[in-house]
């Protein structure tokens, strides 16, 4: 059996030793918590998908994310589901729509979230890019959601090093508590500007698609590092994305067997030697690149 299988058994151990990432506020979250890009988009998945997500949260990944744009809402109707009974154990972060994000667009999104979350409040709660509504009037929105008790932080998504810096020039914008971004083996751009800049600051990524949705798990590099530990190329790429200490992970995992696996690949410490392989196969940036989105 794998060094990083899991049974039943290592479940009480396993919660225990979770680390965690620290938002400005001083709270602490997983560092591995649940995406849910994609789920509720097929019927079939439903019940599986719900299982998985309650699966993680027994796992200890108590943070959720999702968005109104998933399955154009449809997802954080499954999400509600699944944290049914167990909203107090879940920090839940949704998304805003840049279409919507007016001052009162984005108050009355986040309350159309809310019902078809079946919760009170988000924990957390993101621009999902950047677009043509001024920052100020979002920022204003999220000022009256937090004062009416809708939404305890807020944050953004897939903004480069120049809109943070646009971001905190505002009245308001230092409470900004996490930036969400496309991190993996395969997109290392931010590492160029974005992440020393967030360090600097300091406040954490969040990284979705950290294993790139599957595609570079096939690739002999990252399967020879997964060899030597006993590992699935999935753990190895997640674990690679957890090296860093301002960095938390939010996976898809559909199915239970999925959640089981990354779970366990937060226990990998990846050796100086492995990285060098990772980044000969998976060069870091030499240059300013374009923020990937997809």
């Amino acid at each position: 059996m794998s060094a990083f299988a899991f049974t039943g058994e290592e479940i009480p151990t396993l919660l225990t030793t979770m680390r965690t990432v620290a938002l400005p506020s001083g709270e602490a979250i997983p560092v591995l918590g649940q995406g849910t890009w994609h789920m509720a988009e097929d019927p079939a998945l439903r019940e599986q998908e719900i299982a998985a997500l309650r699966l993680g949260l027994d796992l200890g990944m108590k943070l959720i994310d999702t968005a109104e744009m998933y399955a154009d809402g449809a997802t954080e109707v499954l999400v509600g589901e699944a944290i049914a009974g167990r909203r107090g154990e879940v920090f839940l972060v949704s998304k805003v729509l840049p279409q919507h994000a007016t001052y009162h667009g984005t108050i009355a999104a986040c309350e159309a979230s809310l019902s078809r979350l079946g919760t009170d409040h988000l924990d957390l709660y993101l621009l999902h890019w950047r677009g043509h509504v001024p920052l100020a009037q979002t920022l204003a929105g999220f000022a009256e959601l937090r004062r009416l008790g809708l939404i305890r932080y807020w944050g953004v998504s897939n903004f480069d090093a120049p809109d943070m810096a646009d971001l905190l020039r505002l009245p308001g914008g230092a409470d900004v508590q996490t930036d969400q971004v496309l991190y993996n083996l395969a997109r290392r751009g931010i590492e160029w500007d974005l992440l020393p800049w967030c360090k600097e600051y300091p406040f954490p990524i969040m990284a979705y698609s950290p294993v790139e949705q599957g595609e570079l798990l096939g690739h002999p590099a990252l399967r020879g590092v997964a060899e030597r530990h006993e590992a699935t190329p999935a753990q190895v790429a997640l674990a690679w994305v957890l090296r860093h200490d301002n960095i938390s992970a939010i996976p898809k995992m559909g199915t239970p067997g999925h959640v089981y696996q990354n779970r366990a690949a937060v226990r990998i410490r990846l050796t100086d030697d492995d990285l060098r392989v990772l980044d000969q196969a998976f060069p870091p940036p030499f240059r300013k690149m374009p923020l990937e989105t997809h």
